[in-house]
């Protein structure tokens, strides 16, 4: 079942809230002005506003969760933020290890200190490792990144600000990229985002475009929802391999309890020689 907007997830979990800014990608964050607005709706869980809270509370929630899903962990907020301990990222780990039916996405913009983490961990087997690189100052985290023996590791190239140049996709499983939205939002070039495409094309990385955002790809301020997510004509929204292998293995009846039909949705599949159509 889908509770969330964010197209390459089917759900949010968020034992964690709340951030500082890192790095460039952060000027405008979403997450940020969202916290803003639910504090001042008086929601509880924002009583900070985007103050890093930590929320004991909130590790029940996957053990309710009868379907399974494919979770971003920490969509308000970033789980290797320093001032969560990393014994709360344990107490988050158990949870995940208990909930073997979900898959757990998590993205992070401190790619050193998730590693520092798992250095002396396992990662579980249904965890996604993934870090933000958003311009070339960020670069960097891939190689941070790729040691980690995740089963799918992943760059969010979101907000993209810049042409990133060749990059060393060695060990990376999946590529997400898309363009800033809000009403200062930066515009992204398709030539940034065709760099990309072309190398995850070159490597076999499943290359997923999440959106134009507030700037069309002809550098036109206008509607993110009417801008849309067409790259040369097409929508291209490949998943991990592991998820289009699940998809082919189980059948269209079961499509909705392997949380295929909306994470695949409108997409081109993984294999370049195969179109996968769902009606």
């Amino acid at each position: 079942m889908r509770t969330t907007k964010i197209e390459w997830t089917e759900r949010t979990w968020n034992p964690v809230t709340g951030c500082t800014k890192r790095s460039n990608g952060c000027k405008h964050c979403y997450a940020e002005a969202m916290a803003r607005r639910l504090f001042a709706m008086g929601n509880y869980k924002y009583r900070n506003g985007f103050k890093n809270t930590i929320h004991p509370e909130a590790l029940k929630e996957p053990l309710k969760w009868r379907k399974s899903s494919v979770v971003f962990v920490c969509s308000m907020g970033d789980l290797f933020h320093e001032d969560v301990p990393f014994e709360f990222v344990d107490e988050v780990m158990k949870v995940i290890s208990k909930t073997p039916l979900h898959t757990y996405q998590i993205l992070t913009k401190r790619a050193e200190r998730m590693a520092e983490y798992f250095s002396s961990r396992t990662i579980p087997y249904n965890v996604w490792l993934g870090t933000t690189v958003e311009d070339i100052s960020t670069k960097f985290r891939i190689d941070v990144l790729r040691p980690l023996s995740a089963t799918v590791k992943f760059l969010s190239c979101e907000p993209l600000l810049c042409d990133l140049g060749t990059l060393d996709l060695k060990g990376i499983d999946w590529i997400i990229v898309g363009g800033e939205s809000g009403p200062i939002a930066r515009p992204m070039k398709e030539e940034w985002v065709l760099n990309i495409k072309r190398q995850a094309e070159d490597n076999a990385i499943p290359f997923f475009f999440k959106q134009w955002g507030t700037w069309s790809k002809d550098g036109i301020r206008g509607n993110k929802k009417k801008n849309g997510k067409l790259l040369q004509g097409k929508i291209i929204q490949q998943m991990p391999k592991m998820l289009y292998e699940d998809f082919l293995n189980t059948g269209k009846d079961q499509i909705e309890n392997m949380n295929i039909r909306k994470l695949i949705g409108e997409a081109t599949a993984y294999d370049k020689k195969q179109q996968l159509e769902i009606k």
